[in-house]
């Protein structure tokens, strides 16, 4: 992946409608084969503006497919970005920041032109001389409420909704807001408080998890979690021992009341990460060996960071291996062969409303785990 900013001063004219007379725009773009995301800040360097559109013309063969903090449209090469309404406003020194997320096939080069309510902001003042073509008159669509984010969010999460080191485990046996929840099934999965191996400090939850549906285990947050949102952000430590097989299987599962209390989950299958949809047993992404492919495996004998995000006001989902972004595990209102049509089928935002860490096989497939630095909240939480 490789990022890139651009930082473009100019003062201008102010415009009978209320632009500001002076802006900076700052333009940074994370890119991947195929892909790529912008984050977008415009500073108003001169009077206080209350209603903003930007405008650039793309050189490359870029498609925004989603944006946001703005409302975005886009005609050929011409791209119109408007405040979203709640970040309407910009004062004197203020800044607006909003994003976009595209795709491009030939090239990816970085806009050097923007004009800002009509007034061009380039780089020297000097208005380009095709200005960006009126965008057609439909109202654009709602942006994701997952944006990806383009640096790394803070990895502390004092404040959040979990925030947990485990540190406070006093016995083998998980206690206080970490309780049990099916733990055996009559089987031989098991939970236990271990001080042999952690992430941080001394203590994490380890999982024997084994083969075969009843061999369950997990461990629970007391935590009700329903009101989250409108973006569930959540982030965990695990280290596992064998790796995800080519059956299905699960190590993190969350209670979701848009389907009833069926589980929300993600764990593995055909090598590879997959989320799971219990009501009609949807995966992210689809099991074909294209979709596997826009996947990853989760590593073994080491301690990973997963991260994800789930938009419970939209069919939102994004998710992260350290700090890189899974294409396979992304859905982002745009329909994606092989990725998400089939988790499109079910229009219904999630609403998961609590969080459980552990094992679960449906075929074959025994794995011994640990999890630590567990953290769920509202706002994007790093590694």
């Amino acid at each position: 992946m490789a990022a890139a900013a651009l930082v473009l001063p100019a003062l201008v004219a102010l415009p009978a409608h209320g632009a500001a007379s002076g802006c900076s725009v700052n333009y940074t773009v994370n890119e991947w084969s195929g892909g790529f995301t912008a984050q977008i800040k415009v500073t108003n360097l001169g009077p206080a503006v209350n209603g903003w559109q930007l405008a650039w013309t793309y050189a490359g063969d870029q498609h925004i497919t989603s944006g946001w903090n703005t409302t975005v449209t886009q005609t050929g090469a011409a791209v119109r970005a408007a405040d979203a309404g709640y970040n309407a406003a910009i004062a004197t020194g203020g800044a607006a920041d909003f994003g976009v997320q595209g795709t491009w096939s030939a090239a990816d080069p970085t806009p050097t032109a923007f004009i800002l309510n009509g007034t061009a902001c380039t780089g020297n003042g000097t208005p380009p001389t095709t200005p960006p073509t009126t965008p057609p008159t439909t109202p654009p669509t709602t942006p994701p409420t997952t944006p990806p984010p383009t640096t790394p969010p803070p990895s502390g999460c004092s404040g959040a909704v979990i925030c947990s080191d485990f540190e406070d485990q006093t016995g083998t046996a998980p206690s206080g807001q970490w309780q049990p929840a099916a733990p055996d099934c009559s089987g031989t999965g098991a939970v236990a408080v271990d001080t042999a191996v952690a992430h941080s400090g001394t203590r994490s939850l380890r999982v024997d998890g084994h083969a075969g549906y009843c061999n369950h285990a997990f461990v629970a947050d007391t935590q009700d979690l329903s009101a989250v949102g409108p973006v569930m952000y959540v982030r965990l430590w695990v280290r596992h021992t064998t790796a995800l097989p080519a059956a299905h299987v699960a190590f993190v599962s969350m209670p979701d009341s848009s389907q009833g209390g069926r589980a929300l989950r993600i764990g593995g299958q055909n090598g590879a990460l997959q989320w799971n949809r219990e009501t009609d047993d949807a995966t992210l992404p689809e099991q074909s060996p294209a979709g596997v492919a826009l996947s990853r495996p989760l590593p073994t004998g080491s301690w990973q960071c997963l991260r994800f995000a789930v938009g419970t006001t939209a069919p939102s989902l994004q998710t992260w291996l350290g700090d890189q972004d899974v294409p396979g595990l992304r859905v982002d209102g745009v329909p994606t062969a092989d990725v998400d049509r089939q988790w499109l089928s079910r229009t219904t935002p999630p609403r998961p409303t609590a969080l459980r860490l552990g094992w679960e096989s449906y075929g074959t497939g025994d794995d011994t785990l640990w999890f630590d630095d567990v953290a769920v909240g509202s706002s994007p939480i790093g590694c």
